[in-house]
């Protein structure tokens, strides 16, 4: 009987997420509006070596307990996607994703291909609500080349305001971001956005 209580819930979840990314227009589903500035995160990369509970830090002073014991913009390593890092390095696309949704999963195929005609825009993607061994499974299922890290406890995407899957933030060098979407984006949409975002950089 647990057992099927635990698939009713997990159908359930999955069903209100495929929902909320086809028909959801909220105000509270368009993730950051424009002109704010990327709330800084570090976290686990999929590649990280982290075991068992490893959360983000959303922290931006020290010693704000379960929000990061240091700043989140000083926590800088190998195996840690940090949003004020690739925010000094150029413009960036931030997709936020929850794996078991086909439309969320698609979404970095698009991705993939307009970063390789992008080198000089900073694209990641964050696996909400994944563990590091889930995020992994994730990466190497897709094959995925970007950066992907693991928002364990959806901090991170509290944060950026994401309700809708997927959701996309595009940021100018510096942190300031110029848009975000709601819902699968086409190849045509996005590569339009980046276009948009490298021309306001120049």
């Amino acid at each position: 009987m647990t057992r099927w209580i635990v698939a009713f819930v997990l159908v359930a979840l999955l069903g209100w997420v495929t929902l909320n990314t086809v028909t959801s227009d909220s105000a509270g589903s368009k993730g950051l509006p424009a002109g704010a500035r990327l709330p800084p995160f570090a976290m686990p990369l999929a590649s990280s070596s982290c075991r068992g509970r490893c959360d983000a830090n959303v922290a931006l002073r020290s010693g704000q307990g379960a929000a990061g014991e240091r700043p989140a913009c000083t926590v800088r390593r190998p195996d840690v996607l940090n949003s004020c890092e690739l925010a000094e390095r150029g413009p960036v696309v931030l997709a936020f994703v929850f794996a078991p949704v086909g439309e969320c999963r698609d979404q970095l195929g698009v991705l993939e291909r307009v970063r390789a005609r992008h080198p000089g825009v900073a694209f990641a993607a964050i696996d909400v609500r994944a563990d590091g061994a889930a995020a992994r499974r994730f990466v190497r299922e897709g094959g995925w080349t970007l950066p992907v890290g693991y928002d364990h406890d959806a901090a991170v995407a509290d944060e950026y305001g994401v309700v809708v899957c997927p959701t996309l933030v595009f940021a100018r060098r510096g942190g300031a971001v110029l848009e975000s979407t709601a819902g699968p984006q086409s190849e045509a949409e996005v590569e339009r956005r980046v276009r948009r975002l490298e021309a306001v950089g120049r």
